[in-house]
């Protein structure tokens, strides 16, 4: 395992890099105080990878929330936001429950806007699973959605406090 660390002063966030790091609580439990977390992700990204990531939350006493997204660019809009923000809503998430980014740019970029956002801001972890969430989109804090009018028109720099690359979720994605 690699770690590298982005210094923004007091929002500084370590990026972890390395095979298997999804099965290893041991990274994750120091972001969760209250024991609790909301895993976003999507349709194609929950059958490959929730589950083990809920098995290794739940190793260290962490349990969950899953919100699944459905698969796509176009669908991040607000009506798909707002998805995020009823299961936060319905489980009662407060601001000490970190939301997990479990997917590609699209999952990262939604889950980090919610994240800025739900309560005035509650943290924020990316767990990237494409090639350029993991070298790009994951890393700069740029989050948000798509308007009608413009692609990533509304949205918020907002640091995550960890990402967490594992490589080996690249196994899995198409040779194109």
């Amino acid at each position: 395992m690699q770690t590298l660390e982005v210094g923004l002063a007091e929002r500084s966030y370590p990026i972890q890099i390395g095979s298997g790091l999804l099965g290893n609580g041991e990274l994750l439990r120091a972001y969760f105080p209250k024991k609790r977390a909301a895993i976003v992700t999507n349709t194609t990204v929950a059958p490959l990878y929730l589950a083990k990531l809920q098995q290794t939350l739940q190793s260290i006493g962490v349990s969950s929330v899953p919100v699944i997204l459905p698969d796509g660019e176009v669908y991040k809009t607000g009506a798909t936001l707002n998805l995020i923000y009823d299961a936060l809503l319905t489980h009662r998430c407060e601001r000490s429950t970190p939301l997990i980014a479990l997917g590609g740019g699209v999952v990262g970029d939604m889950t980090g806007f919610a994240a800025a956002s739900y309560l005035r801001g509650v943290p924020f972890i990316q767990i990237p699973t494409t090639l350029l969430a993991q070298v790009d989109s994951s890393v700069g804090g740029k989050t948000g959605i798509n308007h009608p009018l413009g692609k990533n028109m509304i949205g918020a720099f907002y640091q995550p406090r960890l990402v967490l690359a594992d490589i080996t979720t690249l196994d899995t994605l198409p040779d194109k």
